[in-house]
Formats: structure tokens, sequence, C-alpha cells
């Protein structure tokens, strides 16, 4: 059989795993090769994604470099993968993919070169080629055709016979050695290697001319003194007797490949083992996949997260015009950050610092959507905690000087907008020095604990009381009907506050007098408000106690 002839036909018969896919990754069509390799028939992948039959690693590669570089340039060649085996074993690959834009919606077209058969495959055409020096020269013409073929071969190729001396080598293998034809072809391997290298290969060597395949890969020094890596085969050339009469060497330069893996494994192993969550979601935001780290904060594992959208794991904190402004942001800049609540798997809510981040194919569209996050709950809550207490009073818990003082001022803000009146009312105990000298100190905070408790319960939610210090409090009144309403809410406060209080098992009595500044009349200012409001109060004082008085500017009226 002719060269050519016999390498169409190994071509047309080369049981190759291969499969169809669209632009989402759904498997449209899987030939027989791929279902022998990973155990499912067609109808089990119809509608399935390639991501099903990827280990982690792969499966991040794919969605991280191998998606864009395919988008980007309509084809990949020669990337190493691992696929799940029938039996869950990884099965390492050569990939190789070409984007067809024939039809109305872009097909992808997938070949995986299993090693074994890959070195079949190499090894058949090498054997063609070597047939193909002994024909006659009426086959010139095609011999010619057959060297451009391998020569154009990104692998080297070389032929070794009996007695190790060197029968054909294309033009890869002549650039990684440095050499010449004249320096390779018919010399001996010790000389064309060198001692060393020889040295290396010779068990190889031995194993191959004994009749047994040889696999292995070797880190090698170039000619340009770059150092390189190559997956070499060493299969035995058989005669018709089954004499070994020479040996094939096929090395594919894998340098790129073990950079590409050694980078894949330190993104993965940076992903696997960040504190951060980390989600890779689809041009739908469709999760494709998901970080431990993910799993860790929100309790969802990959099987329940992947496949999910993002709304699923939104929280109920945000309404729409939030993410609204997320998506605003991605289309303009590419990446958004920010705070956003989530919900975990057990229903709690939790604050999370998260960066969102575009991918955009080479038409600048969209295609994924990579989002790092962590959960800053606990930090919130210590600054809300903080804040809290920075604003209340540490005994009563009630708003202190600060806050009041910060909601009276919005509430003047108000009356410029609209009608509003405000009424401020300073209390002072009467007969509270005569509770902490006769029962202590632990009884007077007893006593001011519940008079706090009885000031909340005499005013509407919209108002506020607050404490001073000391025996002295503050209430807020917002937008009392009149003067008059003013003054009975004062006044039952009055009659409130002289009921017996329970301290220490004691019944206990004590007075307030009540001071009372209406805005805009006893000041414009919170801080006027309040020292008319002062004032009013010592004018109850020296009235005789227990009673209350309005600021002398409303008391004129």
């Amino acid at each position: 059989m002719q060269l050519t002839v016999l390498i169409e036909s190994m071509f047309d018969k080369l049981p190759c795993p291969a499969l169809v896919n669209d632009e989402s990754g759904q498997v449209l069509a899987s030939n027989q090769g791929l279902i022998s390799l990973i155990g499912q028939d067609a109808a089990h992948w119809s509608g399935r994604t390639m991501d099903e039959f990827l280990p982690p690693a792969s499966r991040i590669f794919m969605q991280t470099h191998v998606w864009p570089m395919l988008l980007r340039d309509g084809c990949v060649s020669e990337l190493y993968l691992k696929l799940i085996g029938a039996d869950g074993a990884r099965i390492p690959v050569m990939v190789n993919c070409r984007k067809d834009n024939s039809s109305d919606e872009a097909r992808f077209y997938w070949a995986f070169f299993v090693a074994q058969e890959r070195s079949k495959f190499e090894a058949e055409l090498v054997g063609a080629r070597n047939d193909a020096l002994g024909l006659a020269k009426s086959l010139a013409e095609r011999e010619k055709f057959v060297k451009t073929i391998t020569d154009a071969m990104p692998g080297m190729v070389a032929y070794w016979d009996q007695d190790r001396c060197c029968r054909f080598a294309n033009r890869a293998c002549m650039e990684w050695l440095g050499k010449s034809p004249e320096q390779v072809l018919v010399s001996n391997m010790r000389d064309v290697l060198g001692e060393r290298l020889y040295a290396l290969n010779e068990p190889y060597i031995k194993g191959a001319l004994s009749g047994s395949v040889q696999h292995f890969e070797r880190k090698l020094i170039k000619a340009d003194g770059s150092t390189g890596y190559v997956l070499a085969h060493y299969i035995p050339d058989l005669d018709s007797t089954c004499n070994v009469i020479g040996f094939f060497a096929l090395l594919m330069d894998v340098s790129m490949l073990k950079i590409a893996e050694a980078e894949l494994q330190l993104a993965a192993s940076i992903i696997q083992n960040t504190i951060e969550g980390i989600v890779v979601h689809d041009a739908n935001w469709n999760i494709l996949s998901i970080n431990p780290a993910f799993t860790a904060i929100t309790g969802y594992t990959a099987g329940e997260a992947v496949g999910q959208t993002v709304s699923n794991l939104r929280s109920d904190h945000h309404d729409r015009t939030n993410f609204a402004e997320v998506s605003r942001k991605l289309i303009e800049t590419g990446q958004w950050e920010g705070e956003t609540w989530s919900r975990r798997k057990n229903g709690d809510t939790f604050l999370k610092r998260q960066t969102i981040t575009t991918i955009r194919s080479d038409i600048d569209e969209p295609v994924r959507y990579v989002t790092v996050f962590n959960d800053i709950t606990e930090r919130w809550q210590k600054d809300e905690r903080l804040r809290h207490l920075a604003l209340h009073d540490p005994l009563t818990d009630l708003p202190n000087r600060t806050l009041l003082l910060e909601r009276l001022s919005q509430l003047i803000g108000i009356t410029d907008r609209e009608t509003r009146g405000i009424a401020l009312l300073f209390l002072d105990l009467d007969g509270f020095k005569e509770v902490n000298d006769r029962f202590g100190h632990e009884a007077g905070d007893q006593m001011l604990h519940s008079v706090a408790k009885k000031l909340t319960g005499l005013v509407r939610h919209s108002d506020t009381v607050a404490r001073l210090g000391g025996d002295e409090f503050l209430i807020l009144l917002d937008n009392p009907a009149s003067k008059g309403e003013i003054e009975q809410i004062a006044e039952r406060i009055i009659e409130a506050i002289n009921q017996p209080i329970l301290v220490q098992g004691n019944a206990t009595r004590v007075g307030v007098s009540i001071g009372i500044a209406i805005h805009p009349d006893d000041g414009p200012s919170a801080t006027q408000l309040m020292q008319s409001a002062d004032e009013a109060m010592y004018l109850a004082k020296s009235s005789g106690k227990n009673t209350l008085r309005f600021s002398p500017a409303v008391s004129a009226l």
C-alpha cells in the first residue's frame, strides 16, 4: 500500500473520542470513542455540559483559560486536560477544538487524544513514513508530500535502527537538537544525544530494542540553552518475522503544557485554599463552579450550588434597584465592588464584601462573571455594637446626649420643608440623692433603670427618651398637637414618677422637676433649645420641685 493511502486510512479509522457542544457548554453529540471512555451512552449526555466529566482543576482551567481562548481565537490545540473515566479514574488527554460558525448557532467540535491511543497513532504514522523510504523513485513526489506533513507536525519524529543509528528525523527534531541533518542522519544515538542524556535514555532504548513499548517524560536542555520538557514514546519496529529491527522515537514538546499545568495547579491550589469564597457564573448568572470557602461560608456544596442562579442565594435586604446598579456598573466598567446581604443554606442572612469581575469574549460580550467575597457579618455586628455603645447610655440603654442632639437636629431640619412642632422636656429627679445615700449606688442604679422604663412607656415610638447622666433625662416630642398636649404629657410623667418604686425590696419614692422648651420660640438650634429646657427645669426646681415649667418665652405667650 502506498504511504499516503495508508496515512489517510489510519486517520479515517482513528477511534478518537469526540463531541460537539454549543456555546453554553451543552453536549449536542458524542461519538462511540467518548462513550467508551467515560462509560455513558449518548442519551445520558444529551442536554448536559462538559463540566460533568471534568475533575475540579480541569473544570476551572476550562472555564478560566480554554473557553476564553476558544471564544477569542476560534480554536485551541494540544491542551492538556483530565477526564473522569468510566471507573472514576482521571484520564490525561490532549484536547483540540474548533469553533464552527457556519450555522445560526455556533458549534464547538472537540477531539480528545488519550496518551496510549495517540502513541499508537503516531507510531503507525512513523512506520508508514519508514516504509515510504524504500519506495521507488516513482513515489518521490508522494514521499516529498509525506515529509512535508511530518515536518509540519508539532512533535518530534525519529527512527533508530538496531545499531542505534538514526535513519530519519523530522524538522522539529533537528530544531530541538540544534543540529543539521548531516549531523544526525546515520549518526549513532550516543553521538547525537551526548553521554549524559544517552545514559539517561539507555534503559528505555534497551527496552524498545527488546520489543517493549516505552513511555517516559524527560526534562532536557535545548540547543539554545533553555529548559524544555518532552513526552517520549519509543515504539519497537518489527519485521515480517516479528524480529525487532529498530524503533520509532515520537517526542512531543510539552514545555508550554508543563508551564500551563504548573500555573493551573498553582491557580487551583490558591482557589481551593483561599479563605475568600469564589464563584464562576455564566452570562446568565448560572453558577458554574465554586471553591471550598464558598461552601464553608454559605453551607451550599458544589452539587447544590452548581447550576443554580445567583438569585437563589440573595436575601430580602436588597431591592431590584440595588441589583440594577450592580448590572449597570458591570456594563460600564467590567467590575463592581461593594457589600451585599446573602442567605446561607440554613436560612441565616450574612453580610459579604464582594468583587464581581466580567470576563468578555473576543467580540466584547460578557461570557463569565467571577465573584470573590468574604463574610464580614461579625465585623459589621461589632461596628454596630460599638456605634450603639457610643450613642446610648450604658446603664439604661437609652439614647445619650449625642444621639438626642442628632435626632433633634434632624427634626429641626425637617421644619425647613414642612410645618412641624417640636418640644423638648428636661427632667431632673427630686430626692434621688437621698436614695443613693440611704441604699447605696447599686440601689440608685436600679432606681434610674426603673424610671427609664416608666418614661419609655409614657411616650410614642416616634418620640425619644434620653439620659444625660446622673438623674437627668430628656424627652423629645415629635410634632405634638398643642401646648396643652405637651402639658398633659408632662403631668402624666410627674404622676408616674411619683408612684412608689421597689428598690432592693423597699418601696421608695422620688419626684421630678420638668422644664419644657418649644421650637422655634425657645431656640432655633438644638443646643439653644436644650439650654432653654434646662433653664425651665431650674424654674420648676425653684418653684417647689415635683412640678413643670415652660420656658419663659412660651410662658409669656
